[in-house]
């Protein structure tokens, strides 16, 4: 799981009929690390705002949280962070 920020939405004029009704998304990885900069494309599961922290599940977790194996999704919205914690 990656925290990120959701930056605009993707508009595809063509896509597989398997990702009818689903919102793209782009997003930025942010906190540390190796990753941190890189930009995806994710499915919206939870109605995330452009400027939100989110979380991004990837791979299988992405297409189960989507309750379908066969949608080729490799990123998903799972989350808003409200607020940092410091532990």
């Amino acid at each position: 799981m990656l925290t990120a920020k959701l930056i605009d939405n993707i508009w595809a004029t063509r896509k597989s009929d398997l990702l009818n009704g689903y919102k793209l998304m782009l997003v930025e990885v942010i906190g540390g690390g190796a990753n941190e900069g890189q930009r995806l494309v994710a499915i919206d599961t939870i109605s995330a705002g452009i400027g939100d922290r989110i979380l991004v599940s990837l791979g299988t977790a992405a297409r189960r949280m989507i309750g379908d194996d066969s949608v080729p999704v490799d990123a998903a919205i799972v989350g808003i962070i409200d607020e940092d914690c410091e532990f």
